[in-house]
Order: C-alpha cells, then structure tokens, then sequence
C-alpha cells in the first residue's frame, strides 16, 4: 500500500498481562513481523512489563511505548511516572488522553497538552488520543467534540514537535464494543482533524501528521480502513493481547 505518511500501527495492552505474558506475547510478535519494514510497529506493555519487553525486542522492528507519563519529571507525585523512567527502559512513544484516562481519571484536554509537552522534551514521541462518545455522535457533536479536543490537548506545541506527534482517533462507541466506525465514518473524521491540524499549524504541518485509527481493529477490517486516504495507522487494544491477531492486522494493513 503506497501512501504519502508510514503507517504506525501500536498495541495498547491496557490493563492485561503480567510480566512473564508480556514476554511470550513480545517474543511470538518478534519472530511474527521480522519481516514487516513497511510499518512502524509499537507496543504499550503494562509499566511493570516494560524492562523485560524493552530486553526481548532489542534488535528488532517492533518500538517499546508507554500508556501514560506525567508532566513533572520527579517528586510527590505518588503513583505517577516520569519521561526519565521510561527513557531507562528504552521507550519511544507514550500514549496520552486515552478515552478511558479521560473518563476514569478525568484528564482534561489541559492537562494532555501538559503532558504532550513534556514527552516532546524528553525527546519521546506523544500519540495523542481524541474522540466523541455515542451520545455525543448522536447529538451532532462529533466535530465540535474533536476541535475542541484537538485544540485543547495540542495546544502549545510548536509546528516541528506537531510534525513530530502522532494522534489517534478513537470512537469512544467503538472501544471494546464490537463496533467499528465504518470505513467512510472513520476517514470522515480523520480528514476533520487533519482540516483542524491545518488551521492550527498549517497544511504542511497537517499532511505530515500522523492519524491512527482506534476502535476495535481487527484482521478482517484493517486492510479497508488502512486504505483510507486520512487513516495512518491503528491503535488496537483487545486484539493486540494475541500475538497472531496482531501480526495479521500488520500484514493486513501492508
């Protein structure tokens, strides 16, 4: 597939696999997508995961990233890590302002931006995640939903670290539901942020940004919504915990 920006397509193992599973899962997707050069590949493993997953796919294509960090870099922040911890741990990406920390930790779109900042000046890489819930689809809200999160969580960054961040688009009504966004749905919304992008930064600035997808992807729609004109990529949660469903979705989107 011949498109003007790589694909990035990232597990997000969310809360799921103790250490030694994280190392069977790391290990199979190691050998899996040896081969695979047309996509960068990333997973998220739990934080309690990341050393020895960092260790099992040194040497490899796959790219080690985090689910969260904080904006401070040390002190009385119980429970939170830092961009310093990761880097021991070669990590490269860091998932910010999924729709699961937004609704259970009430993250703001302020506080995103905070974070997005802070991963840039570690020298990481943000994917930064927004998305509408159902009954703010059904209420006509999906484009008022999506610029002001993108601009809220966004806001600060300069046009290279724009250029340098990936973001993901997740239908909150299609997370772990079953439910995908069809393909047009999908692409529909991701040429809307790419629009916001534009307007933000510019459209340079816009076309090298990269857009994921997330919502349950899986082998048997990845290659449909890989070929959409706006969709860069995935973001896959519950069909990323097994390593011949993820594989597929790789060599699928390819």
């Amino acid at each position: 597939m011949n498109k003007e920006r790589k694909l990035i397509i990232a597990g997000n193992w969310k809360m799921n696999k103790t250490v030694a599973e994280s190392l069977d899962l790391a290990r199979s997707l190691k050998i899996d997508l040896a081969s695979v050069k047309e996509v960068d590949i990333v997973v998220c493993p739990p934080f309690t995961s990341l050393s020895e997953v960092s260790k099992a796919i040194l040497d490899s294509n796959i790219r080690l990233g985090a689910q969260n960090m904080s904006e401070h870099n040390a002190g009385a922040y119980t429970g939170e890590i830092a961009a310093g911890m990761l880097k021991e741990f070669s990590v490269r990406y860091v998932i910010l302002g999924h729709s699961e920390r937004r609704q259970y930790q009430k993250e703001s779109d302020a506080l995103i931006a905070l974070r997005a900042a802070a991963v840039h000046a570690a020298s990481l890489k943000p994917i930064v995640c927004v998305g509408e819930t159902l009954a703010e689809r059904e209420a006509g809200q999906m484009e008022k939903v999506l610029e002001t999160q993108v601009r809220g969580s966004l806001a600060g960054l300069s046009k290279e670290l724009m250029a340098e961040t990936v973001v993901a688009y997740e239908p909150v009504w299609a997370i772990g539901t079953g439910k995908t966004a069809t393909t047009a749905q999908a692409q529909e919304a991701h040429a809307f942020i790419r629009g916001v992008l534009s307007k933000m930064f510019d459209e340079a600035v816009a076309r090298r940004v990269r857009i994921q997808y997330g919502g349950s992807v899986k082998p048997s729609n990845a290659r449909e919504l890989m070929s959409q004109a706006d969709v860069d990529g995935a973001l896959v949660g519950g069909a990323s915990l097994e390593a011949r469903s993820f594989a597929d979705i790789i060599k699928n989107s390819i």
